[in-house]
This record gives structure tokens, C-alpha cells and sequence, in this order.
């Protein structure tokens, strides 16, 4: 079981899990015979791509970057130049940075010179290597106030007096430590918190709205919420999204609307839905129309440190849950956190498998918690190679199409990739494809009238096609790893 220091906040841990199953009992589908090897990349039944201005189908493949251990002076030190030249090289164009209100103003109305130009910095890094960037206000267990989490900052931590007490074995358990529950309900219910909280948001945005590798904001990790006496936790989670966390992501939207009108805005559920509970959050207001939902997929019993069942039918209820939010709204997917601890254990590989073809059928993109140089959630070993399976992270993909995505999919068996798609003018009929490193490199061609802009990738390196093609064309791109 992971602890405080291990790099990611994980959903509902084991004593929640159990809670939830008492009082929400879910069907468990049949097992699949195996997973596809295909799937169609766009969204579909519903949920809408997400585009950029000129048009064009996006799709962001990437990883988390954070520094939990260091503060102050020393805050954000663990990631380097070379956490954005590696996940560049690796074949991923997308990072969620998180940054924490704590170290962003440790004093009320003071905010650190140094923090921003630290957060500025790694922006460079990013837009020196092609990555588009989500900063993220991350929080586990509210803040520093409690056990020394990140977060919120202690001056606007109010606890009524009541208890906290620390779960070493259990962590996310102190989520439900009473003095944690009152601090969120006054964050989310007392004015000046409200405004403090909003006027973060506005000197966070307000600096970094004009750096080129900015893509849009995470308005809160994770949000949690108080349980009530005779509340399930389902029902908690419902009453928090919808009247505690829906106005409270419409006064930061309003916030970062008055100093930037053009990044994407990333909203969470809370962790509940990672048990196939679908979120209460409402309409979400957005004068600019730019709202992306932003769920994180983890199952709780593999947060503790078992292997991937196929049979259990957790990916189906996740899906089925997942989906109803935005379909609703018409907002893309993009989710902003997956991956298990161990992905050494026996399952590990049908568990990649499984949960890329479902990120495929519904999101416009996902990152992966967490690009590291280490153990447990880390991409890498300390040596920069891929821990295992983890490398199947690292695949083909369409960053940008110009047209209507038909279909997309890939064989890693058979190392080929396949685009099809209706081509339109957008962004100048350019649609751009990312080939991860392969030892062999890749061959490109094109059927319709369209042309790349190279056929061969050399081995070993990263590729950056672009095709370019007569707009209403039928287009098809083949990229393949040649044989032996």
C-alpha cells in the first residue's frame, strides 16, 4: 500500500471502497475474451473532439509532472529540463504541472516571486520541446495543515477544532478525518476563502496567460467534500459536486476569465467516480466555451497493491459512469490521471491494453501519473528506461487532424498504425502525426490525394509527419514499423 510519499493521491482507498460496495453495489459485466486491438480514437455517441482554434481534432498524449517533497526555496526542484526532453523524445506532446497554493502564497495577499518564475521556467523548458502545458492546483488531503500534504495553504485551513488524525498505512483515509472535512466546507462556503481562492487564480493566470506552451488550467485536484450523518459516500459525493463544487468552478472560471479569455478550463469530479459513480457536477459557465472534463481513472484495489482483474469489470463500470457527464454537456474528455503503482504484476500487460482502448473510445487525450526517474507510479527507472509495460504508453497517434476523424488504431503486435479520416481546410489542411522511437523506425504512406511530408522515420528517433490533403478528400495514413 502506497504512502504519503509515494508521487500520486490516489481515489477511494480500501475502508471507502468497502463503503461504497455496501451501499452501491454495481453489476460486474462478463469478462471479455481480450482486448481490442483497435478502437476508434475520436469520441463518439455524443461526446464531442476536442478542437483547436483552427478546427482541427486534438488529441493530447502525455504525463504528470510534480514535486511533492521540496517547498519553499526549494520548491519544484525534483523536475528538470530533462523530465520535458524525455517525454518529448518518448513520443508525448502533453504534461500536467502541478502547482500548489501553498508555495504560490504562503502569506495571505503575498505571492512568491520565485515560485512563478520557477513555474515560468519549466514552461520555457516545455515550449522548447513542443509540449502543451495544464497547470494543475494540486491538493492532497487539503494542504499542509494536515500531516504535511500539499495544497491549500494553512492560513486558509479552518478546522472548527475538530480532529485530525494521520493514516500512515492509509492515507486517503484522512480525507475523512473530521478536521479535513470542515476545512473543505469552509473553502467552499466562506467568502473570503472564496475570494482568496479566486484571487489565486487570477495572479496565476493573469502571469502566465501569454506563455506559448500554456494550454489551459486545473481548477482543483481531486475535489473532496464533508460527509453528512446519514450520507453514503456516493450520495456525499453527489451533494459536494453539485452545490459546493459547481459554484465554486464557476467563480474561478469568472476569475480567470477576467485576465485570460483563451486557454482551455480543465474541471474534476470528485474521486468517487473511479468506482463507476457518475458525477452530479452542473453546468459549468464558461463565457469563452472552452471547458474540458477532466475525471482521473484508478480502481481502488489496485492503489493498493493488486493486480488487474479483467474479469471483475471495473473499466466497463468506469466507462459507463464516465461518459454520461459529458455527453450531457457536450464537453470533450481528457483524463487527467491513471496508471497503477506496480505495473510489474502479472496482469499489468492486459491492464495497459485494456485501459488504452477505453481512453480511445471516449477521451480526446489522458495523462499519465507520473513522469518520475524511480519506482512505483514512475515512467522511468532511475536510469531513464521505461519500467515495465509502461512503454506501451508510447505509441502512434494524431496530435492534430484536419477533418473528421473515421477511424484511428493500432496494432503494437504488428507495429502498424492507421488514420482515416475526411480532410478539411482547417488549420490548412495540416494534420500531424506523432511515431514514437522504434528500433527499426517507421515507413508513412498515404492513400487519397494528400501527401506527407517525409515517408521514413530513422530508427531510433522520434517522428513528425505531416500530411497535408484536397479538402472532402477520403484520406488514409498507414504508418508501420518495418520488419525483420
Amino acid at each position: 500500500m502506497r504512502t504519503r510519499r509515494v508521487r500520486r493521491p490516489g481515489p477511494v482507498v480500501a475502508s471507502a471502497l468497502a463503503l461504497l460496495t455496501a451501499v452501491a453495489p454495481l453489476a460486474t459485466p462478463a469478462p471479455r475474451a481480450e482486448a481490442a486491438p483497435a478502437a476508434p480514437a475520436a469520441p463518439g455517441d455524443g461526446i464531442p473532439p476536442l478542437t483547436d482554434d483552427d478546427g482541427r481534432t486534438l488529441t493530447l498524449r502525455g504525463w504528470n509532472l510534480a514535486d511533492k517533497d521540496h517547498r519553499g526555496d526549494r520548491a519544484l526542484e525534483d523536475i528538470t529540463e530533462r523530465h520535458l526532453r524525455d517525454l518529448s523524445a518518448r513520443g508525448f506532446d502533453f504534461a500536467r504541472l502541478a502547482v500548489f497554493w501553498d508555495d504560490l502564497e504562503p502569506r495571505p495577499g503575498h505571492y512568491s516571486e520565485r515560485y512563478l518564475r520557477k513555474v515560468e521556467r519549466i514552461l520555457d523548458w516545455a515550449a522548447r520541446y513542443r509540449v502543451r502545458v495544464v497547470i494543475d492546483a494540486h491538493q492532497d488531503v487539503y494542504g499542509p495543515a494536515f500531516g504535511g500534504h500539499r495544497g491549500i495553504p494553512e492560513w486558509a485551513t479552518r478546522t472548527d477544532g475538530l480532529p485530525y488524525r494521520p493514516h500512515p498505512d492509509d492515507w486517503f483515509a484522512e480525507y475523512y478525518e473530521p478536521g479535513v472535512q470542515a476545512a473543505f466546507e469552509h473553502l467552499y462556503e466562506d467568502a473570503d476563502l472564496r475570494r482568496a481562492q479566486q484571487r489565486m487564480w487570477r495572479v496565476l493566470a493573469g502571469r502566465l496567460a501569454g506563455h506559448p506552451a500554456l494550454y489551459g488550467y486545473d481548477l482543483i485536484n481531486e475535489p473532496m467534500g464533508r460527509m453528512r450523518p446519514g450520507e453514503d459516500l456516493p450520495a456525499a459525493a453527489r451533494r459536494v459536486e453539485a452545490t459546493q463544487v459547481t459554484p465554486m468552478y464557476n467563480r474561478l472560471i469568472a476569475a480567470i476569465r477576467s485576465v485570460d479569455r483563451t486557454h482551455r478550463i480543465f474541471v474534476e469530479p470528485t474521486p468517487v467516480v473511479g468506482e463507476g459513480v457518475p458525477t452530479s457536477l452542473g453546468r459549468i459557465e464558461d463565457p469563452a466555451g472552452r471547458i474540458v472534463y477532466a475525471p482521473h481513472f484508478y480502481e481502488t484495489s489496485m492503489e493498493t497493491g493488486a493486480d488487474y482483474d479483467p474479469a471483475a469489470g471495473w473499466i466497463e463500470r468506469y466507462e459507463a459512469a464516465v461518459v454520461r457527464y459529458p455527453r450531457e454537456r457536450r464537453v470533450p474528455v481528457v483524463v487527467g490521471e491513471w496508471g497503477p503503482p506496480d505495473s510489474t504484476l502479472p496482469n499489468m500487460g492486459r491492464y495497459y491494453a485494456d485501459a488504452l482502448a477505453s481512453l480511445d473510445r471516449y477521451g480526446s487525450g489522458w495523462a499519465g501519473w507520473t513522469w518520475c526517474y524511480g519506482g512505483g507510479y514512475c515512467a522511468l527507472d532511475r536510469e531513464g528506461r521505461f519500467q515495465r509495460h509502461k512503454e506501451d504508453t508510447a505509441r502512434p497517434y494524431a496530435p492534430a487532424v484536419a477533418g473528421d476523424v473515421r477511424r484511428t488504431s493500432y496494432d503494437p503486435r504488428g507495429g502498424v498504425f492507421r488514420l482515416e479520416y475526411t480532410a478539411s481546410a482547417a488549420g490548412g489542411g495540416r494534420t500531424d502525426l506523432t511515431l514514437p522511437p522504434a528500433s527499426r523506425g517507421w515507413r508513412v504512406t498515404v492513400t487519397g490525394p494528400a501527401r506527407p511530408d517525409t515517408a521514413y522515420v530513422r530508427p531510433g528517433e522520434r517522428g513528425r509527419v505531416t500530411v497535408r490533403a484536397r479538402p472532402g478528400a477520403a484520406v488514409g495514413v498507414v504508418a508501420r514499423r518495418p520488419g525483420p
